[in-house]
């Protein structure tokens, strides 16, 4: 069980480090999705008041977040590594 939690463990940090050298920008979708899977893995559920009416960037950003309400933070993770390893193989790393 330990090999097995410390083999995810290490995907998750591998999936961190590839989305920041994906040769091309991820849609603002994408890049949402990621957000929000990333926060709900290290954070949990959405547990910050919404961005006010002018932080537009912000409201999409919490509204990704607690869109995965819910969600176990091991289930985040798994999902994060899957949607990255698309975006790697959708955009490539340098």
């Amino acid at each position: 069980m330990v090999n097995e939690m410390s083999y995810n463990i290490q995907n998750f940090q591998k999936a961190v480090q590839d989305v920041r050298k994906l040769k091309a920008k991820p849609t603002d979708q994408e890049l949402l999705e990621v957000y929000a899977l990333f926060k709900q893995s290290s954070d949990g559920d959405c547990n910050t008041a919404r961005p006010g009416m002018l932080d537009l960037k912000g409201k999409a950003k919490w509204d990704a977040w607690n869109g995965k309400k819910g969600m176990s933070k091991d289930e985040a993770k798994a999902a994060y590594v899957s949607r990255v390893n698309a975006l790697v193989e959708t955009y490539g790393v340098s």
